[in-house]
């Protein structure tokens, strides 16, 4: 079946950029993307555009299990590239477990987007994720900005955030990768890596990240550390950390009297810790026992 175009000429500026179908192949794709459609898992590219690349994997196969039992409930995002050509847009967990439990078929929404468009609706999409780390979103902002070219105003409208919010999440990328890292994998908050930022010597900022991670301290203590940091320097760390040093000595030096063994402390600045009571045999055992009253 031939295909005809419709005249657009004389129909103005607005006509011709209008979403108005112009050929019957348009009125197919029109109806494509106002619905959602049911698509070959074969037929769909992963986006080339994704800015998360790890995915946790007992995470994917209970999502996989989910979806063999109650099916998608959120369809996935794609792009039409031809007839039977897709690229993803958003929704990459939900079309890998989909694959995994043998699926064929996927719901989606169909859009139209160029490679500018599909980049930034895949970043943002992805900044809108519940479970992503603030470096994940602040590489993403950062993207968004140098290869979208958005300002931190513009940006901040897109995702639906404040300029306030959006530039601590840029300064966050600003520390060490060291720091980075650790506040990726959950062992720093936000609030303790926005403290760290303020201060401007990468040595300290290790130095004073080592000790939040040892003493496991609130994000209040570490911003009394850093205050203290911009009143006095490191020594204010090193003579906190010895009078504790000191105190803790002294009672290792009154257990180790008490259970006539060399006794073992350790503890932060929240007096969390843990003391270990090291023995020689069975008999030792039974004489701390004893001492113990157990």
């Amino acid at each position: 079946m031939t295909i005809k175009k419709k005249n657009a000429l004389g129909r103005g500026l607005g006509a011709l950029l209008s979403d108005t179908p112009q050929t019957e192949e348009d009125e197919v794709i029109k109806a494509q993307v106002a619905s959602i459609n049911e698509i070959s898992l074969s037929e769909i590219e992963v986006n080339p555009f994704q800015p998360r690349t790890d995915f946790d994997e007992d995470a994917l196969n209970e999502l996989a299990e989910s979806i063999r039992l109650q099916g998608i409930i959120q369809p996935i995002t794609v792009r039409r590239l031809s007839a039977n050509s897709y690229q993803l847009i958003s929704g990459e967990r939900r079309f890998q477990a989909s694959k995994r439990i043998g699926a064929t078929h996927i719901p989606a929404y169909i859009r139209l987007a160029n490679d500018q468009q599909m980049l930034e609706l895949a970043l943002i999409e992805n900044i809108q994720r519940q479970e992503l780390n603030a470096v994940e979103i602040a590489l993403s902002y950062q993207r968004l900005i140098s290869e979208c070219g958005l300002k931190q105003e513009e940006l901040g409208d897109r995702v639906g955030k404040n300029r306030v919010t959006v530039t601590n999440h840029l300064r966050l990328l600003r520390l060490p990768p060291a720091i980075q890292a650790a506040l990726r994998d959950g062992k720093l908050s936000m609030g303790q890596a926005r403290a760290i930022v303020n201060i401007e010597n990468i040595d300290t900022q290790l130095t004073v990240f080592k000790k939040i991670i040892e003493e496991d301290l609130s994000v209040r203590a570490v911003e009394e550390v850093v205050r203290n940091i911009g009143k006095g320097g490191k020594q204010i760390i090193a003579n906190k950390k010895a009078t504790v040093s000191y105190e803790i000595k002294q009672l290792q030096t009154k257990l180790t009297t008490h259970f006539g063994t060399k006794i073992g402390i350790k503890a932060n600045a929240s007096n969390k810790g843990e003391i270990k009571i090291p023995f020689a045999s069975a008999d030792d055992l039974n004489r701390i026992l004893e001492l113990l009253s157990l």
